[in-house]
């Protein structure tokens, strides 16, 4: 890539909402091409660049690798000159105006030929394999649209028939969105959106058995799909509008979609327990597990002062885990979800489904494909059962006698839903007995749940100050059914 072209690609890459160091002291490394579809002489183009970004600041430098596929033109395109990324001389190509390729239609067909010339295999090109799972043909008539709303990937629905995610942060390795889509499609689960292929950028020269750089998927478009956080909060407006009636006699009620919901976490969990390791935590597991914990309440402590008046109660669920293996206690760690919420589901005229299965895009790959226990997933959904309910209320403008009816009915729909999620899942997963959490793993999730309510702490006063009251809310009712439990 010349240095005017590198220079502008590194000016767009800044600016974008996939881009997660906006902000920060950096230097654009260089840019590695891996790959072209497309014929020269023929436009669009498309060249896929993995751009190097080093941060500065701390030693040594962190650095990270962004995909950014460029769609090539030798004249203007008015239809997309909101995803200009700029204009150079290329060496191959002559003078050429370069736009984001995942906002080119004709780019995005681009792939999805190649996708369909994998047929049940692969086709590659040059460095770029592109693999598919045999059992269904692709729609090649239709044209994509670009999602909106997804910031730390870009994700292009072809039609009403596929969906394409393709990865802006990549790393080497194999991305568990693929990984888990791919083992879940296989066994015939209904509770994901089937996987249709991804992509992978492979080496001739490279060690056979070496990881990969998976570039983007392709899966099932759940074209009736809502997302399950839209349904939530639609439910608690609607219980708001009812001033005398309670959560269940309301015509919105969510507590059916809420058991569900829960049935096919378990489903899902068992499955993901049969396909990959597990592991037995024993004593050094459990006490690694609480001090992270408590790690993490410390650091929390700094940054949150309201914090401090429950950190005493915090410090002894957290480390009752430790007690837990000290014991004799051991529980199965195996792959989860690792960033279960609302908004990582949909429903669908077939039921619920699951996505997004990369896990929490802070942590590096080797934390986010580690075993882990399944109370995390669930404390996930809990947590955004609160958040929906809490959420709705922050938004209520009411006097101070409303506002208390309102709290109430709030957390009275929270409480509702958590125990139907809770209830769908036990009375249907591998690792519960007679359908009923052990004291055990009542305290595991306790703590789990106690943890992300920290985690939200945090970022709601770094980011949302004025949500900090949910979290801290929660917190405030889960010190003091450990302080009765202590009693």
């Amino acid at each position: 890539m010349t240095p005017d072209a590198l220079t502008a690609v590194a000016d767009y890459l800044a600016t974008a909402r996939w881009f997660a160091g906006k902000g920060r002291d950096l230097t654009v490394l260089g840019a590695t091409r891996v790959g072209s579809l497309g014929e020269l002489g023929t436009f669009p183009v498309v060249r896929i660049e993995l751009v190097d970004v080093e941060y500065g600041g701390a030693e040594p430098h962190e650095r990270e690798t962004y995909q950014v596929p460029l769609a090539y033109y030798d004249e203007p395109q008015q239809r997309i000159e909101h995803a200009l990324v700029g204009t150079w001389t290329d060496p191959d190509l002559g003078r050429v105006v370069v736009y984001d390729a995942v906002h080119d239609r004709q780019a995005t067909g681009l792939y999805l030929r190649a996708f369909d010339a994998a047929g049940g295999g692969e086709a590659t090109y040059g460095q770029l394999t592109f693999h598919r799972l045999p059992g269904h043909d692709l729609d090649l008539e239709t044209h994509s649209t670009l999602f909106s709303g997804e910031q730390s990937n870009s994700s292009v629905a072809f039609g009403e028939d596929s969906l394409m995610k393709v990865f802006r942060k990549v790393n080497t390795g194999r991305n568990p969105d693929i990984v888990i889509h791919r083992a879940l499609t296989e066994q015939g689960s209904d509770h994901v959106a089937a996987l249709y292929g991804w992509l992978e950028l492979t080496s001739p020269d490279a060690d056979p058995d070496a990881d990969p750089v998976q570039l983007a998927m392709l899966q099932q478009f759940l074209r009736t799909a809502s997302d399950g956080w839209d349904l939530a909060l639609a439910s608690v407006r609607d219980l708001f509008a009812e001033a005398d009636l309670h959560a269940d006699e309301v015509g919105g009620d969510f507590a059916g979609e809420a058991a569900r919901l829960g049935l096919a976490t378990a489903q899902v969990h068992d499955v993901l327990a049969e396909q990959f390791p597990t592991e037995r935590w024993g004593a050094d597991d459990l006490t690694a597990l609480s001090d992270a914990m408590l790690t993490r309440l410390e650091v929390a402590l700094a940054i949150v002062p309201e914090l401090a008046q429950h950190a005493d109660a915090l410090r002894r669920t957290f480390a009752d885990v430790a007690t837990l293996g000290t014991s004799g206690q051991t529980a199965t760690a195996q792959r989860v979800h690792g960033d279960f919420h609302l908004g990582q589901t949909l429903r669908t005229v077939r039921g619920w489904k699951i996505v997004d299965f990369e896990g929490e895009p802070a942590k590096s790959l080797a934390e986010r494909i580690r075993p882990d226990l399944v109370w995390r997933d669930v404390a996930g959904m809990l947590r955004s059962f609160d958040y929906a309910a809490h959420a709705v209320e922050a938004d209520v403008q009411a006097d101070s006698a409303e506002a208390n009816q309102i709290a109430f009915r709030a957390t009275e729909w929270a409480d509702r839903n958590t125990a139907a999620f809770l209830r769908g899942y036990v009375e249907n997963s591998g690792r519960t007995s007679d359908g009923r959490l052990s004291p055990e793993q009542d305290l595991i999730l306790r703590a789990y749940i106690a943890d992300k309510a920290v985690y939200e702490a945090v970022y709601e006063a770094r980011n949302r100050p004025t949500w900090l009251p949910i979290p801290l809310g929660a917190i405030a009712r889960i010190t003091q059914t450990q302080e009765a439990n202590d009693a």
